[in-house]
């Protein structure tokens, strides 16, 4: 059996969305200096990257077998055992003007008797999600209700929706979010934009955050969450 011939959507020269007299203006693929990317898909995985937070001892962050690069955080079988991992350094500044996106996809073995978090946050060894400055996805320990969260500073600077979606044991979920560099940030489940948060200065994180995850028993029997991968893209240039 032949190629399919795909000529009518081939574009020989190139493509880009550079503006006229720009010096990249004959590139002929997009610009790749138009964000500060990162992209994680735990083909490897190097502890000295990352911060480790650990609450008890036997907890471990591997690389496990599976399709498309996944790593495992294990918890010991103590009650309330934190496992959470984030980016260092922290490199990602929430900033009116510039879109974010976020996007992840990961499983927790037990979506009732845990607590899970993922997104962006502020540095910190908290593992409880509780934290000053982040955008990230929760769900509570006794509830599967996945929810999204914005917070700046305090308590009082913090918005979060329930994205009626609940999780599923052992079950991979793909989270997404966009900020539009305005006043909002859109979030998705699964490919579905379902809503979205007050992102105006009020909610909007001042502080530079970086890429998360963690579990955290909700009795004293182990558990795990597996991330495949964690992306964050922040535009480089204003509106």
């Amino acid at each position: 059996m032949s190629l399919v011939n795909n000529g009518i959507t081939r574009i020989p020269p190139g493509i880009n969305a550079e503006v006229l007299g720009s010096i990249f203006n004959n590139i002929r693929k997009p610009n790749p200096l138009q964000y500060h990317e990162y992209y994680q898909d735990f083909d490897t995985y190097a502890a000295a990257d990352w911060t480790v937070t650990e609450t008890q001892a036997g907890a471990t962050q591997a690389l496990t077998a599976g399709d498309g690069g996944l790593i495992l955080l294990t918890n010991s079988a103590a009650d309330d055992d934190v496992n959470q991992i984030q980016k260092l350094p922290v490199n990602f500044l929430m900033e009116a003007t510039k879109e974010l996106y976020f996007a992840a996809r990961f499983a927790i073995s037990d979506v009732v008797e845990s607590d899970a978090f993922i997104g962006l946050q502020v540095a910190n060894t908290d593992g409880s999600g509780a934290v000053t400055d982040g955008l990230y996805f929760l769900k509570a320990d006794g509830d599967a209700s996945l929810l999204v969260r914005l917070r700046k500073n305090t308590t009082t600077g913090a918005t979060q929706a329930d994205t009626t979606i609940d999780l599923v044991n052992a079950t991979q979920i793909v989270v997404a979010a966009y900020y539009d560099g305005i006043d909002r940030l859109y979030y998705a489940v699964n490919g579905a934009v379902l809503g979205y948060l007050d992102a105006s200065a009020a909610f909007l994180p001042d502080t530079a955050l970086a890429p998360i995850a963690g579990v955290k028993n909700g009795e004293a029997v182990a558990k795990t969450m597996t991330v495949d991968y964690i992306y964050v893209a922040k535009a480089r240039y204003s509106l």
